[in-house]
């Protein structure tokens, strides 16, 4: 059996958990589940066999944690855990000839920078070195799930496309408001997956069926692959360990994800084997909708925010060399942060894309597009537009762009088209087009239509969509050449009318060597969107080119109830946003993630400002605001977390200073809070974001690390005084040790608040008592901000709303 013929039934069936199943056969708590691949391999045979006999059409081999990071304590290597993991899988399914065997790939354990420390090619390798594993064992199929960070899982779909040739299954595990835990919607994962290859996409743990139903709905509106759905079985009950959905609920609930086209269907935490034979039992009485209409939308995204071309989007030119001296300069010193002031000023102003153009004769373009590339995308969360003739330092830009990205550009010349094309369909990217070929820019609109459909062709004859194809049919300068505006207009309704293209132009060479060139860029502008334009490629700090923009959304309806037209122009807005060239503040610093300037201004408000008056007047406020903006879904995890880094470079700062002068040591700390992931639970990323938000606010923070028994959590409570105990779970599994350590520290008597967190509670299940099936503590965190406004609470600080 292979997977395109598996493809061919009704609905295939994925099986369940493994953890969970393998717990109840003796996994310790806290026990790497690879390492019973060696100590108990029949209790695992028995996993998977029972999945097999329920009805599963693919099962997973123990591999979920199977790569260098996770297993260096465990004393094996990749190679033979995942050899042992297979081997077992081939084992159990040795009477079922037709079930496939999936290796399965979860996440690295570490968050990718910049929000982390884990760079990309580190990361690749660790996934390559899973996959190659995979391959030389004899998986059938990698299945990546559980993943919440879009770049993380673009670099582990890469390593399976460019070490195997097997289908590769994507799934990611969203939260109740429609993202994952660092803040990736459905719709940019379904984009960014699809382009890349994979075969599936899906979604697994985090949620029930019901509340997970929202997610797949989305994946259908941006992509034609096949949809997986694994949830979980609801929460389980901190006593009885008892899931709170039954294999009949379940079954009933994942009814409606078949009728809503999802193909692969199966369960992840508290599932089992039964609530997969009643699964099969209830899809098998349920037609599969056919879906005829190929999806045909233009979108490109970041990894946290998609923008659909469905009307006029401003791309931002300002991130380019030409004709700026200081950019030059900031180019030959490798001052990344100058390159980020002028992101965040366009951000500011209104672009929805922006383009990237490094390139300058005196400087290495490639390893200066790797400088910026990483923490532009931590400081903005606009798509980006790689823009760039050298084929290398585009596909560098392509690989680490944690989502779809357009290419600037290629053109109809054959070098052109045979080594930038493939680049856009490895990576999944859309791509810009310029008419021109080895004659140069044609005089005419025919011509240059000529261009732009042979472009098309050869992007067609490589699998890029059509609706990732726009075409650029070039700004020429009226100064020199008079016609040159009515040719380019001509082009792009040609284009628009007889290709149904997407249309862009740099928009601002109309007006090259012309006094007042604002005036001309606005009125041709106008011209160009009239006449189809999607693309004007700007520069989004002139109001006067905004301002046409925005008129044009206004009055062609784009624009509801005109909120974006007063938005921009009510109040100090207009000016703000025209205002590019303002210094820019510590707190703006702070919020925008931008360390080194961070340093700088706070070293320099030092000078006049006393140290605590910096902390108080500037440092707090801007943590709040970036808290408040987190809260609100304005900024996501990745940004939050960059904030609070650059506060505490800030704090650094101020540190050196008060020791440097003598004066009296760094504020006193505003109270004692410990930190631990329970027992059982070795996943501490959420735990290390409090932490690092906490530690900026001022609080002494007592790490127990991960993986913690309730008798530990309870003394270091006794023993330091802490006012507040702050406890951390991923794993559904791993509630009842919460429930656990909550009930200790309360029988002790201790005097401590006890809050919870973590993305498999909610606020009733954490606050309500045991008795009642909830886990019994004082506070919930829903995240690293209510983490802060808790810690408030207990001190005795203001919380701000």
């Amino acid at each position: 059996m292979t997977f395109s013929r598996l493809c061919e039934k009704n609905y295939i069936l994925f099986d369940g958990a493994m953890g969970t199943e393998l717990q109840k056969r003796g996994l310790k708590a806290g026990e790497p589940p690879e390492s019973l691949n060696f100590t108990a391999p029949e209790k695992v045979r028995e996993v998977i066999r029972a999945y097999a006999e329920s009805g599963s059409d693919i099962v997973t081999a123990n591999t979920f944690g199977a790569n260098r990071y996770k297993l260096s304590e465990t004393g094996k290597t990749v190679g033979e855990t995942v050899s042992r993991a297979l081997e077992a899988a081939r084992e159990a399914v040795g009477d079922f000839p037709d079930i496939l065997i999936a290796q399965d790939v979860g996440p690295a354990g570490r968050l990718l920078r910049p929000a982390g420390t884990l760079g990309f090619d580190e990361a690749y390798e660790m996934f390559a070195e899973q996959i190659k594993a995979g391959v030389n064992g004899g998986a059938d199929l990698f299945v990546l799930q559980t993943f919440s960070d879009l770049l993380e899982l673009k670099c582990a779909l890469l390593a399976v496309k460019e070490n195997s040739r097997l289908p590769a299954i994507c799934s990611m595990t969203f939260e109740a408001n429609g993202r994952t835990f660092t803040g990736c919607p459905a719709s940019a994962f379904a984009l960014t997956a699809s382009g890349l290859g994979a075969d599936v996409i899906g979604v697994n743990c985090s949620l029930d069926p019901r509340e997970l139903l929202p997610v797949v709905r989305e994946f259908r509106k941006y992509t034609d692959l096949p949809i997986m759905a694994k949830p979980n079985a609801g929460l389980p009950d901190p006593v009885t360990g008892a899931y709170g959905l039954s294999a009949e609920d379940f079954a009933a609930d994942m009814r409606e994800h078949a009728s809503a086209g999802v193909k692969i269907l199966g369960g992840c935490c508290g599932t089992s084997p039964e609530y997969i034979r009643l699964l099969k039992e209830t899809v098998d009485s349920v037609n599969y909708p056919e879906f005829t209409e190929r999806k045909k939308i233009s979108a490109v995204c970041s990894g946290v925010k998609t923008v659909v071309i469905d009307r006029p989007r401003v791309v931002g030119e300002r991130i380019n060399p030409t004709g700026k001296r200081a950019f030059k300069e900031a180019l030959k010193n490798s001052d990344v942060d100058y390159i980020l002031g002028r992101a965040l000023e366009q951000v500011k102003a209104g672009a929805d894309i922006l383009d990237v153009n490094v390139g300058l004769p005196e400087t290495d373009e490639k390893a200066m597009m790797l400088r910026v590339i990483e923490p532009l995308q931590g400081v903005c969360d606009l798509p980006l537009q790689i823009d760039g003739t050298d084929p290398d330092v585009i596909e560098a830009a392509l690989r680490r762009c944690g989502g779809k990205p357009i290419v600037n550009s290629v053109n109809g010349k054959e070098e052109s088209l045979s080594s930038v094309l493939p680049l856009v369909k490895k990576y999944g990217a859309a791509v810009i087009g310029l008419t021109l070929d080895e004659k140069g820019v044609p005089e005419t609109a025919e011509e240059r239509f000529e261009i732009a459909k042979y472009i098309l062709d050869r992007a067609l004859s490589l699998g890029i969509r059509k609706e990732d194809v726009f075409i650029d049919c070039l700004t020429l300068t009226v100064s020199t050449e008079a016609g040159a505006a009515v040719t380019a207009l001509n082009a792009v309704k040609m284009v628009k009318d007889r290709l149904g293209l997407k249309t862009a132009l740099g928009v601002s060479n109309v007006s090259f060597g012309l006094p007042e060139r604002d005036v001309i860029n606005a009125a041709f502008l106008t011209a160009a969107l009239n006449g189809g334009l999607d693309l004007p490629i700007i520069n989004p700090n002139s109001p006067a080119v905004m301002g046409a923009v925005r008129a044009y959304n206004l009055l062609n309806g784009y624009d509801k109830n005109a909120a974006e037209y007063i938005s921009a122009y009510s109040g100090k807005a207009a000016e703000t946003a025209a205002s590019g060239n303002k210094e820019l503040t510590l707190s703006e610093a702070v919020l925008n993630g931008m360390k080194k300037d961070g340093a700088l201004i706070t070293a320099r408000l030092l000078e006049n400002i006393p140290a605590m008056d910096v902390i108080d007047g500037h440092l707090i406020p801007a943590l709040d605001k970036a808290g408040d903006g987190f809260e609100s879904g304005l900024i996501f995890l990745p940004q939050l977390i960059l904030s609070a880094e650059t506060a505490g470079a800030c704090f650094d700062v101020i540190k050196k200073k008060i020791n440097s002068k003598g004066e009296r040591a760094a504020p006193k700390s505003k109270g004692k809070i410990i930190l631990a992931t329970v027992k059982g639970d070795i996943h501490d990323i959420g735990k290390n974001i409090v932490k690092v938000l906490l530690e900026n606010y001022g609080y002494e923070i007592i790490d127990l690390g991960k993986d913690v028994p309730p008798e530990t959590a309870a003394d270091a409570a006794a023993s330091t005084g802490a006012g507040l105990v702050g406890l951390s779970a991923l794993m559904t599994t791993t509630t009842p040790a919460m429930a656990e350590t909550v009930a200790l520290i309360k029988e002790r008597g201790l005097r401590c608040a006890v809050m919870v967190g973590g993305a498999v509670l909610n606020a009733d299940y954490a606050l309500s008592s045991p008795s009642s099936g909830g886990i019994g503590a004082d506070y919930y965190a829903k995240d690293a901000k209510g983490a802060v406004d808790i810690a408030k609470k207990v001190f005795g600080e203001k919380v701000e709303k």
